[in-house]
This record gives C-alpha cells, sequence and structure tokens, in this order.
C-alpha cells in the first residue's frame, strides 16, 4: 500500500488556513445511510428504487456528536431531519438513499445541500468505488457486513443487527470523510491493486 507519510499531523504553518481542515463540531452536519427491506430482484430492478422500503436509517450529528436510528414508520420526521441540516453526508446518496426515500414522501431531495463522497469520487476516477474499498484503503478498516446480509435480518424480524451494521456503516462514512477533510486526500483501492490517492476538496 502507498506510504501514508504525508498525512497531514495537525502541525500548521504560521499562516495557513486549516477551517477546511477541521471537523464541523457543533455545526448541523448529518451523515445517513439507510437499509432496505427488499432487494432489486424482488421489485423488477433498479427503475424500482422507490418500491426497495426502508427497514431503518441512521444519522449522525456533529451538533452533539450522536446517533439516531429511524425506523420505517418513522421516514418523515428522518425527512425533516435531514432537510434541516446544513450538509448531509453519505455514500451513494443521490443514486441510492434519496431514490428509496422518495417511495414514501414527495420531496425535493434534489435540493438538499449534499455530500455524496461516491459520486465525488466516481467524477474523479471515472468509474464508481465501493465504500469497502475506501474504507480498506484510508481507514485500514473493514465493514461488518453487507446489503444482502442486512436484507436477510430483515426477513429474519432482527431488525438490532441491522441498526448494528448500518450505524456502523455511518461512523465509517464519517471517518472517511474526516479523513478526506484532514488530508485531502483518500485512497480507493480496486481490484487487489495498488490504491489510487484521490485529491478531495470536502
Amino acid at each position: 500500500m502507498e506510504s501514508r507519510k504525508d498525512e497531514w499531523t495537525g502541525q500548521l504553518s504560521l499562516f495557513a488556513d486549516d477551517s477546511r481542515r477541521q471537523p464541523p463540531v457543533g455545526r448541523n452536519v448529518v451523515v445517513f445511510d439507510l437499509e432496505t427491506q427488499r432487494s432489486f430482484d424482488e421489485v423488477g430492478g433498479r427503475d424500482q428504487m422507490h418500491l426497495l422500503g426502508m427497514s431503518l436509517a441512521v444519522v449522525y450529528s456533529f451538533v452533539d456528536d450522536s446517533f439516531s436510528t429511524f425506523l420505517e414508520a418513522e421516514v418523515e420526521a428522518l425527512v425533516d431531519r435531514l432537510a434541516s441540516a446544513e450538509l448531509v453526508v453519505g455514500f451513494n446518496l443521490l443514486g441510492f438513499d434519496y431514490r428509496v426515500l422518495q417511495g414514501y414522501v414527495d420531496h425535493p431531495f434534489d435540493s438538499l445541500p449534499t455530500l455524496d463522497l461516491m459520486v465525488d469520487l466516481q467524477q474523479k476516477l471515472g468509474f464508481r468505488p465501493r465504500l469497502e474499498s475506501v474504507v480498506q484503503s484510508s481507514l485500514e478498516a473493514v465493514k461488518l457486513a453487507d446489503g444482502l446480509q442486512a436484507l436477510a435480518w430483515y426477513r429474519e424480524g432482527r431488525l438490532d443487527l441491522i441498526e448494528e451494521y448500518c450505524r456502523e456503516d455511518v461512523r465509517l462514512t464519517r471517518d472517511v470523510y474526516l479523513f478526506g477533510r484532514r488530508n485531502r486526500y483518500v485512497l480507493v483501492s480496486r481490484y487487489g491493486k495498488t490504491p489510487y490517492k484521490v485529491a478531495v476538496d470536502w
């Protein structure tokens, strides 16, 4: 793996402006992810994301360093929470999570102030990276499970396990966001090759 000796250490030159490197502590910035009830095959493909159904969602808030869980019956409260945020951060929000929520509420999700990490990286790389590939290379961490496992848990009624998994994905997404914000790059692996070093301006 590429050396990380150039990571920012927290030490700044006398004239450095580090405002873009600092975590947005105390600001109304949230990190969001949701899990679904059904697979693409069960609803007739990716054009039917509004039929996938939400099993639950987790929101992390930088205001008070807290995680909140929203169940399907609380979708409207979830959307209100996202709509009130200064910025919503996530991974594939525009192409997935927001489209799932459109199955419940008529809301202009495109108008939400959103930082979709996957879309930003895709525009730079020319391919769609997986969250796991960014997490492994940048954070040297691993995801607890995947979406297929979460679907199996839903069929078993194990919302507790889905919540644990979704909360961990939100935490990892938050940490990738902070890594990129602090270092101004992230690492993205593909096919087990040397990771790409991608400059970001988050």
